[in-house]
Formats: structure tokens, C-alpha cells, sequence
């Protein structure tokens, strides 16, 4: 006889308590609607356990307690009793570390459910930090979940997300707990929650027999029909909270027999839940009178859905040159960050675009460095072999123009390089303005100088000045 089971995931929602402005493709330009919002997420979670009671588990995959203000002032704290509300059955783990691996395990420990990693591990002692594994049951069936963290944390991100940890892929120790709980637990469905990225995810599935569902993350794919590969159906939920994942399973002798998927938006249209309401109103009160002032006006939609360059981040690049009078400018190709409509701005979009509010930091690099670094960032954001993608989209830059052929293999997809409008001499010395070691890592360069400016202060200077312009402009180019 079929058992049924319906499985809901969040992904990558970085901290949106609220409903927040997000950007919708259409047949004709994207638009901008209000979505998301922990307090309808909590309808929807609430409704399907409603509508199917002990059918249902809900999974979050990370990127869950960083990226607004509240989030981050509070290290995490703050979101713990939403959370608890919304009532996960387990989750993994990315920007998580983002307050060091202690303080994150000190808010994991306060969570009503498990976080899963089956990759992250202590530096003295070689032990796991987070447990492999749970299982989860319903009326009708025992549920093996995996968790996989990102990989990324200890290679990728400032040193101090990784303090006393280091991490795998964790695709070696997949296949071991995989046969544990299907042989010796005896569970009828193994899901694995992942924050690995989209193409890490399918490569895993296909060389890992005996996933039922991968519940994927970090890439931020708006995946309306799910991917299914060496029979592991895989989902991912879009970002920033403006949609969950719907997975209705039927299940006969321990395999999937049916599935249906459904992409949820978060929409104005779904009635907050009003416990979860009150609770976020609560976190929020104590900041609304700052977080609600205007610094001034974009005649730009600001947002960071493109790869190659993104408006939001020519904005931010072009506070940074204005507060220093740098040549040329570079960040981190974040994905995180919710879109700002043209119009008035206020300093919660502020914090939205840099909730790290790193330091303003200048150094001294040559041209041939610049080459070098832009072709390693080309290669984590592009490389063919999916496990060595390291990051988020192409990092931001500007002051400076590549062509580059995708295509080409690593190092040599750059065919033009020009540097304040000339063409990049590899022996001059330019003048550079960063944030953040994602910016400029520390391997390049010299006289490395954090500056008397934070970037959100250098953001509000420049709004000082009127109504700003970011639009695309071709710093980064594919050929």
C-alpha cells in the first residue's frame, strides 16, 4: 500500500524577516513585487501540515541566520524563536559561520531541530561538529536526512567563518550514511539537505546511487520542475525567502512511485501567520525608526540576479571609488541581497546590500596581478568541473573592462583586459579600492590599508549627493 509524504523547503533566505521587494521575470522586462516574509512562510508550513497531518516534513538548507540587519547585529540570536516557530525538521548550514564556528554552535544548540553536516569537522580532535544525519518519521514512514554544509566556508570565505574547523565536499562520506540508514536503521526514504550550489548538487546525484530527494542550495535557482538525475529528484527554492519548495511524494516498497512539485511564491496574497507576525514585530520594533530612514533615490533598479556585473554592486563600487578616489574598485560577486526598486532608498536597503558592513580598504596591485586574480575568480565561478566552483557570481569590478570567452579553459578566458580606460599594463601599479578579502584576497597586492569608512557609511555619502545612476555598464563582458 502507498504511503504518502509531502516535503517543504526554504533556501537560502538570509535573514528576511519581512516581506521585501523581489524581482520576477516575464516575457518582457522583470518587474518588482513585494514577497516573502517568515510570517507567511509560517501560513503555508502551517496549512500543508493542516492539510496532510503527519505527512509532512519541512527542511531548510541554509543561509538562514546572516544578511539583514537584524540578523546580523544579533550574531544569529535573533532568529531563533521565529525559527523554532516555523518548526524545521533539520537544516544545514553557509553564512551560518559567518559569526565563527563557536557562535553558530551556540545558536544551533538553541534551535528546536537538528543542523546536519556530514562534512564539517573540529581541527584537534577530527570529530564532527554537527551530526551526519536524523531521522524523521511520519504516520507512515522513517525518513533518513543528510546534511551537507557548503564546502566553500574554509577556502572561500574570511578565515575567521572557519576558526578551528575545516570541511570535504562530503560526497566520500555520502555513500557510507546513505547504507547505514537504509540497511541497519531500515529508513523507506533517504533526503540529503544541501547547500553545495546547483551543479555540485547534480554532479553528487549522479555519481551517488541511493538519494531519494537532494533538497539543494546556495545557488539561488528558482527550479519550477525539479531535476531528476540517477532517480534522485532535486529542488531548490529560489532565495531570500520569496518561495518555498512543495514536493508530494507517494511511496510504495521503499521507492518513489509519484511525485508532484510546486514552486511556491511567497505572495502578498498569503495571509501572515499572526503569532510569527507578532514575534517578528517584536525583533524588529527596536530598529524600525533607523532602518526605515531614507539616505536618498535611485533612478536604477538595484539588484544582483546577473552573473557577469550587477547594478547593486556598480552602486556600491561607485560609493567606494567616490569616498576614495581609487581608479578602480572591486567586491565579491555576492547573490544575497534583496532588489531595490527605483525610487526612495532607506538604510534597511543599505544593510540589505552589505550586512557585513566591512571596512573601506585600498591597495596597492599590479597589472599582472589584476589578470591573474580575474581569471582565478573566472575559473571558481565557471570551471567545468563543478566541485571546483567556489563562490558566489563573477566578482564585482570597476574602473576596469574584460572580454572573456567562458568557454576557454581556466586561465585563459580573459582576451581583453583594459584599466582606467587604457589597456592593462602588467608592470603598472594601480591604485585599488576593496571590500572584504573576497575583494581583493590577501595573496595579491601590497600596502593593504582598511580605511576610517565602513562600506555602509560610504554608500550614505554618496546618496548625499542626489539621486544616483548604476546601470550595467560592461565591466565584465562575454565574448
Amino acid at each position: 500500500m502507498a504511503a504518502h509524504l509531502t516535503i517543504l523547503q526554504m533556501n537560502d533566505s538570509h535573514g528576511y524577516l519581512e516581506p521585501h521587494p523581489e524581482l520576477f521575470y516575464a516575457a518582457g522586462p522583470p518587474v518588482y513585487r513585494t514577497a516573502g516574509g517568515y510570517a507567511r512562510i509560517a501560513t503555508l508550513l502551517e496549512d500543508a501540515r493542516d492539510e496532510r497531518p503527519g505527512r509532512v516534513l519541512a527542511f531548510d538548507c541554509g543561509d538562514t541566520i546572516h544578511g539583514t540587519y537584524p540578523a546580523v547585529q544579533s550574531e544569529g540570536e535573533a532568529l531563533v524563536s521565529v525559527l523554532n516557530a516555523l518548526g524545521f525538521d533539520a537544516m544545514t548550514a553557509h553564512w551560518e559561520f559567518a559569526y565563527g564556528p563557536k557562535q553558530f554552535r551556540n545558536v544551533a544548540l538553541k534551535l528546536d531541530y537538528p543542523v546536519l553536516a556530514d562534512n564539517c569537522y573540529n581541527d584537534t580532535t577530527g570529530d564532527l561538529v554537527f551530526s551526519p544525519y536524523t531521522i524523521c518519521e511520519t504516520d507512515d514512514l522513517m525518513v533518513g536526512v543528510i546534511g551537507i554544509a557548503a564546502t566553500i566556508v574554509d577556502k572561500a570565505m574570511p578565515d575567521s567563518f572557519s576558526e578551528g574547523v575545516h570541511f570535504s565536499l562530503g560526497d566520500t562520506e555520502l555513500p557510507g550514511h546513505i547504507a547505514h540508514l537504509r540497511e541497519e536503521e531500515g529508513v523507506d526514504l533517504v533526503v540529503v539537505v544541501s547547500h553545495l550550489g546547483f551543479p555540485q548538487e547534480v554532479r553528487l546525484a549522479r555519481e551517488t546511487d541511493g538519494i531519494d530527494i537532494l533538497l539543494s542550495g546556495h545557488t539561488h535557482n528558482r527550479l519550477f520542475e525539479p531535476a531528476v538525475v540517477n532517480d534522485t529528484i532535486i529542488i531548490q527554492s529560489g532565495c531570500h525567502g520569496s518561495f518555498i519548495g512543495r514536493l508530494d511524494l507517494e511511496v510504495e516498497n521503499r521507492r518513489v512511485k509519484w511525485f508532484d512539485h510546486d514552486l511556491i511564491t511567497v505572495g502578498e496574497e498569503i495571509p501572515p501567520h499572526p503569532e510569527v507576525e507578532e514575534m517578528i514585530d517584536g525583533i524588529m520594533e527596536p530598529h524600525r525608526e533607523y532602518l526605515s530612514r531614507v539616505v536618498g533615490e535611485t533612478r536604477t533598479g538595484l539588484n544582483r540576479n546577473t552573473v557577469l556585473e550587477a547594478t547593486m554592486d556598480n552602486l556600491l563600487l561607485q560609493a567606494l571609488i567616490d569616498a576614495t578616489g581609487a581608479e578602480i574598485a572591486f567586491s565579491n560577486g555576492w547573490r544575497y541581497g534583496a532588489p531595490v526598486p527605483p525610487g526612495p532608498v532607506t538604510m534597511n536597503d543599505l544593510w540589505n546590500i552589505i550586512p557585513v558592513n566591512p571596512p573601506v580598504s585600498t591597495v596597492e596591485i599590479t597589472g599582472r596581478e589584476l589578470r591573474v586574480m580575474m581569471e582565478e575568480n573566472l575559473e571558481r565561478t565557471f570551471s567545468r568541473d563543478p566541485y571546483q566552483q567556489m563562490g558566489g557570481y563573477v566578482k564585482r569590478c570597476m574602473g576596469v573592462s574584460l572580454c572573456c570567452k567562458i568557454e576557454n579553459p581556466a586561465g585563459l578566458r580573459i582576451q581583453e583586459f583594459f584599466a582606467g580606460g587604457r589597456r592593462l599594463d602588467p608592470d603598472a601599479v594601480y591604485h585599488a579600492v576593496f571590500i572584504t578579502s573576497q575583494g581583493v584576497p590577501q595573496e595579491y597586492g601590497v600596502d593593504r590599508t582598511d580605511l576610517d569608512i565602513t562600506a555602509i557609511e560610504a554608500l550614505e555619502r554618496y546618496f548625499s549627493g542626489g539621486p544616483v545612476h548604476a546601470e550595467l555598464s560592461g565591466n565584465v563582458t562575454a565574448i
